[in-house]
Parts: structure tokens; sequence; C-alpha cells
């Protein structure tokens, strides 16, 4: 089984850059190319939010056409920069009957699991009460399922202070409870940073998704307030391989090769 994780997309209305640099459209459609090239294709697609970049109508109309060019089924989560009514309206069949956009899905062994953390109108994430008892009740179904959990706010402090106070301010105790109740919680799988984060969490593993388009600068000075870099654009394969998941980080760029392993026969041994 292998899962690919887009994460922030952040479309735009089309010829507009976001922040009026970074050409998100394009890098988008990009990455949804470095997806269709990988072979073996996955069999699921999950983007971990910030699809659009203001949540309009003309942003979503710009995602329609790269869902469709990619060679799995996608699974899509909201960040803080999508609107809930909007995507809904865009995509009726994608958002689910209840009031929040997320999800819980079975592939073969796997257990997908989809949170939607989302607070109107605000940067930060949070997790209700509903939504973790959700959670917990879908974990305990399948308790013998290795499970991915994903959602757009990281549960966890990174030292890149302007995105940690944006990142999941509440539920995220109760989340770390849930996760070390349910051992087959093989990944908390997250977006919104913007660069490549690995960290313990509740005796599992929490990972933050690059984003295919630009990358947040990196930082630890905690007075810093933060910006944008135009590094390449990534995404994550999480791959289960003899049960275990594992995980690796793909570039959206292209560069020169594959080339063989050619021996100098010099030193045909090294």
């Amino acid at each position: 089984m292998i899962v690919v994780q887009l994460s922030d997309l952040h479309l735009r209305p089309r010829g507009l850059p976001a922040y009026r640099v970074a050409e998100t459209n394009m890098l988008a459609a990009r990455a949804v190319e470095a997806v269709r090239a990988l072979n073996p294709a996955p069999d699921v697609v999950v983007i971990t939010g910030d699809l659009s970049d203001n949540g309009l109508a003309e942003e979503y109309a710009e995602l329609a056409p790269l869902l469709d060019r990619l060679p799995c089924p996608a699974l899509c989560l909201l960040g803080n920069h999508d609107r809930r009514d909007t995507f809904r309206a865009a995509f009726p069949d994608r958002a689910g009957p209840g009031p929040f956009v997320d999800f819980v899905t079975d592939l073969g062994p796997l257990r997908l699991i989809g949170l939607d953390t989302v607070v109107p109108g605000a940067s930060h994430g949070a997790l209700c009460a509903a939504r973790l008892d959700a959670l917990d009740a879908a974990l305990a179904a399948r308790p013998e399922a290795p499970t991915l959990i994903f959602l757009h706010h990281p549960p966890f402090d990174c030292g890149i202070a302007h995105m940690d106070r944006i990142a999941l301010v509440e539920g995220r105790e109760r989340l770390g409870a849930i996760v070390a109740a349910h051992r087959q919680v093989e990944r908390v799988c997250c977006g919104h940073h913007h660069r490549p984060i690995q960290t313990r969490f509740a005796a599992t593993l929490a990972q933050v998704a690059p984003s295919v388009a630009h990358q947040v600068a990196l930082s630890l000075e905690p007075d810093h307030e933060g910006a944008l870099v135009l590094e390449p654009g990534a995404f994550l394969i999480h791959a289960l391989v003899d049960g275990a998941v594992v995980t690796h980080q793909a570039l959206v760029e292209r560069f020169p090769g594959p080339f063989p392993f050619t021996l100098d026969p010099e030193y045909p041994g090294l």
C-alpha cells in the first residue's frame, strides 16, 4: 500500500501568485505530474490542507482539474486558508455529511483517518470533544490495523515560533492521550508548517509534510517574524513495507539521472 501526502497547495485565481512571488498553481500542477510519474502508482493521495490561498470559489475551480489528473483517488482535508462552505459548494461529494470535512477510510490493511482542525476565521487549529470522540471510536473499531492520522495543524511545538503560535492549540493533550492508548497509530501526518519536520508524539511519530509550493524560512530565533522561501517543493510517500509504515520524501523538481552504479574498472570492489 502506498499513500502520497501532498500539502499546502495555496492555489490562487488563475494568473495570480501567492504573496506576489509564489506561482502556486504552476507548482501544484508540477507536483501532480510528479505523482503521476511514480511507479508503482500510489493507492491514494491525501492532501493535508490549505488547498486554496483564500478559500475562494475561483481557487477551488483550479483544484478540480488537478484532482482529476491524479492517478488514484484523493482525500482532502482543509487548512486555515480554506473555507468549509466554499469547499462544500465546489466539492459536495468530497465534504462528507457531517459538519466537518474529515474521513475514515480503509485501504487494505491500512486505516486512514482525517481530522478537520479548522477554526473559521483563525490561523490556529482546534479539535473539539466530538471530533476527538469520533477519532477514539474509529481507532477502537480496528485495533489491528496500522493507522495513519492526518490533520492540517501539527499538535506539537517545533521551535519555529511564529508557526508554533498557530499550530493545534486546542485539543492536543487529549489527542496525545488517545494516540497513546491506541498503539496501532503509525504516524500523525500534518501540514501547515511548510517544512519537513519530525518528532516523537504520544509513543508514535508525528511528521509535517513540506509544501508542494513555497516553504517557510527555517529560523529558530524566538523573535523571528516569519517569511517564505522558494525552496523546492516536496511531498511524502508513506509505504506499508513488511507490515510497518516507512516514509520517504520526494522532491517535485527533476534532476539529472538516474545513472547506473558503474564501477571504476581499476577499483571493482568499491
